[in-house]
């Protein structure tokens, strides 16, 4: 039987990573057989400019802001997708809280056998 599984990821302010990864991992994301919170991370620069009507957390409206960030990407079960975005919206400080899910199809071990 195939199991359902998500890649979910967020970008995020390199001082609130560790927040919102631990978020993701007891929400249900990053489990991989007998492991849990398991995740990768990447660091780089994110660039936003808030417009007219934003709170942003950090910077002016009207003036490009560069950051650093992490990415951050951990694998979850499709079913725990809605629990794992409510967690990570609730530790993420951004207004807008970027989430990108990609659907990703884990065979059990008897399909390594064939």
């Amino acid at each position: 039987m195939n199991q359902e599984f998500v890649t979910i990821e967020t970008f995020v302010l390199e001082a609130y990573a560790e927040k919102v990864r631990r978020a993701m991992g007891e929400a249900g994301a990053g489990k991989i057989g007998n492991y849990t919170h398991c995740s990768f991370s990447v660091k780089g620069v994110g660039r936003f400019m808030p417009t007219k009507g934003a709170k942003p957390a950090l910077g002016a409206v009207g003036a490009l802001e560069e950051v650093n960030e992490e990415r951050i990407t951990m694998q979850c079960e499709r079913r725990l997708l809605a629990q794992v975005k409510i967690a990570i919206k609730k530790a993420h400080p951004y207004e807008e809280v970027p989430i990108y899910v990609y659907l990703l199809m884990v065979a059990d071990d008897d399909a390594d056998k064939r």
